[in-house]
C-alpha cells in the first residue's frame, strides 16, 4: 500500500472534490461513474473547508435493539484510529434503512473530533446540529431526526456500504460541499500534484464567460483550448502513472 504523505494531504484538501473527482478521471483507473457517493449524502455545514481522511468504518442500527451480547462502542472505533494511515474519517453504515432515528450527534462528534477524526460520514440521519456547528466538524448525512431510537453499533473495520458504494478501511476519502468521492491511494499524491495545472484550464472558460465582453466565437475558442488542454494533461499523467 502506498504511504500518502502529509503534504499530500494537505494539497487535496485545498482543492474542491468536484475538482478531484474530474482529476481521477483523467488516470481512467475506473469508470467514470463509479467510486463517488450518491447525492443522498449531504454536506451538514457546505461552508466548511474540504474534508480528507483514511475511513474508519462501522455498521450501525438505529431501530432495532441490540442484541444481548456486547457491543462495539465509540471508544472501540477511536482505539483502532492508529491503524489507520492518517486523519481517520468516520463512516457508519445504517442497518436500518428506515432512517426514523439519528445515529450521530454532537457526543459523537465531539468524541470523534477530540481523538483527531477530520469529520464524518454516514447514510443516516442525525440530530444535534446546534452542537455540533461550532465544531467546524464536517458531517456528511442523509436527513435529521431528534431522537436516537436504540442506537448502536454492530460490526467496525469492516466493508460499509454507504452512498451507493463500498468503503473499506483505510480507504482515502475526500469531502465537502460537492459531496464524496473516494481517492485510490496509487495515485493520491499525482492527483494533488495535478490540481493546480487542471484548476487552470477550467480557468479558460470562466475567465472568458466572466470577461463581460466575451464573443460566442471566443467562448468556444475557450472551450476547445480546455479540452486540449485536459485531454493533453491526461495523457500525461496516465504515461507517468503507468
Amino acid at each position: 500500500m502506498p504511504e500518502i504523505s502529509p503534504g499530500t494531504l494537505k494539497d487535496l484538501r485545498r482543492y474542491d472534490s468536484a475538482t478531484v473527482a474530474n482529476i481521477i478521471e483523467l488516470f481512467e483507473v475506473r469508470p467514470r461513474n463509479r467510486g463517488f457517493m450518491s447525492r443522498e449524502i449531504t454536506a451538514a455545514f457546505p461552508e466548511l473547508p474540504p474534508m480528507v481522511g483514511f475511513a474508519a468504518t462501522a455498521t450501525c442500527r438505529t431501530f432495532t435493539k441490540p442484541p444481548a451480547k456486547a457491543v462495539p462502542g465509540v471508544a472501540d472505533v477511536i482505539a483502532r484510529f492508529g491503524d489507520l494511515s492518517g486523519t481517520p474519517v468516520i463512516v457508519m453504515q445504517n442497518l436500518d434503512t428506515s432512517g426514523r432515528a439519528a445515529n450521530f450527534g454532537d457526543v459523537f462528534c465531539n468524541s470523534f473530533k477530540a481523538f483527531g477524526a477530520a469529520g464524518l460520514i454516514t447514510d443516516g440521519p442525525g440530530r444535534d446540529f446546534v452542537g455540533i456547528e461550532p465544531l467546524k466538524f464536517p458531517v456528511f448525512y442523509n436527513g435529521i431526526v431528534c431522537a436516537h431510537g436504540y442506537m448502536h453499533l454492530l460490526e467496525t473495520y469492516g466493508p460499509v456500504q454507504v452512498g451507493g458504494i463500498t468503503v473499506n478501511p483505510n480507504e482515502l476519502l475526500h469531502g465537502d460541499a460537492n459531496g464524496v468521492t473516494t481517492v485510490p491511494l496509487d495515485i493520491a499524491a499525482d492527483v494533488a500534484d495535478v490540481c493546480p495545472e487542471f484548476a487552470a484550464t477550467e480557468s479558460l472558460v470562466i475567465d472568458c464567460a466572466q470577461s463581460g465582453s466575451a464573443s460566442l466565437a471566443e467562448l468556444r475558442e475557450a472551450y476547445a483550448a480546455m479540452a486540449s488542454g485536459q485531454a493533453e494533461l491526461g495523457e500525461r499523467v496516465r504515461k507517468r502513472s503507468g
